[in-house]
């Protein structure tokens, strides 16, 4: 119980839980979008691996991370594309397409690794962390809080940024509509097929960015499945927190703790079973789920492709 206690352990656990939980965080806040449009976006698990290979491809023979996070960018974003023009302009099924591309880009992204890695693993750097000054000096919080890449901070902003969006845009309103009511968006005279891609597209975006995020800086390399879930825990969060980004921060932060404490408890010197910890998050969502799930508020049009002229 001292260990549990102890500043170091608090500390890893909660550095590692802040860790953890921005991947997640990115891909809640683009799920959410793409939701809120009306479009169930299975599909970011394949976003994410294909925004972790790519980032850490461009990271690695670069040598910028911030190069390796537009790539990472840039295959989320393409990945979207497929599913915008299947699903959104072609009108398929978005769970089957959404569950093709998963397991599709889980298979790419391994043999395009095997290819050129072969079996070896090569590391990144670690990354230079922003140093808050004064806040960083705060026992166990500061460490844990305060001394992160920068683009930790910046998804935290973008999640209130977020918010503004949808609250007080026209975007944002149209977002809201395309996933409500899309006929009555049509006759308001905006495209429906255009808004819904766009937010396909950002969801993409910022799923590729978790994902690059994920192997650049929470990793340091990137091997074949290392995902593991981020993708559908995302879309757990999208659909807990109701159309309100600050509830996915929470969530995310919340399975961040689960997803942290195998590293914090060795660090603690406590021998529990990687197995059962590593068993912790999905144990959450399900707990989530069953609290909150029936609760949970989805767009009218959620999952339906949009037709004009259709009834």
């Amino acid at each position: 119980m001292t260990g549990l206690l102890s500043e170091v352990f608090l500390s890893a656990l909660l550095f590692g839980a802040v860790t953890a939980a921005i991947p997640l965080l990115l891909a809640g806040l683009g799920e959410q979008m793409s939701e809120k449009a009306g479009v169930l976006n299975i599909g970011i698990e394949g976003m994410m691996l294909a925004g972790a290979y790519l980032g850490f491809v461009g990271a690695f023979y670069s040598g910028s991370l911030w190069l390796g996070f537009l790539t990472g960018v840039a295959g989320g974003m393409a990945v979207a594309l497929v599913m915008a023009l299947l699903c959104v302009r072609i009108g398929l099924n978005q769970i089957v397409i959404g569950i093709a591309l998963t397991l599709g880009l889980e298979g790419l992204t391994a043999l395009l690794h095997h290819f050129q890695f072969s079996r070896s693993y090569p590391r990144l750097p670690a990354p230079n962390p922003t140093v808050i000054p004064t806040l960083a000096d705060i026992p166990v919080i500061g460490p844990a809080f305060f001394k992160h890449h920068l683009i930790v901070y910046l998804a935290v902003a973008l999640v209130f940024a977020m918010r503004y969006l949808y609250r007080r845009t026209q975007l944002g309103l149209n977002l809201q509509a395309a996933g409500d009511k899309p006929a009555a968006l049509d006759v308001a005279g905006i495209d429906v097929v255009k808004t819904r891609t766009i937010a396909v597209l950002s969801t993409g975006a910022l799923a590729g960015l978790g994902g690059a995020y994920l192997a650049n800086v929470g990793a340091g390399l990137f091997i074949p499945f290392i995902t593991n879930g981020a993708g559908f825990l995302g879309i757990v969060l999208a659909m807990l927190a109701r159309g309100r980004p600050v509830w996915v921060l929470f969530g995310a932060l919340l399975f961040g703790v689960c997803l942290s404490l195998t590293t914090a408890m060795q660090v603690a010197g406590i021998n529990i079973p990687t197995d059962v910890i590593q068993m912790l998050p999905f144990l959450a969502v399900m707990i989530m789920l069953v609290l909150f799930g029936r609760r949970a508020s989805l767009p009218a049009a959620l999952g339906i492709p949009y037709e004009r002229g259709a009834r």
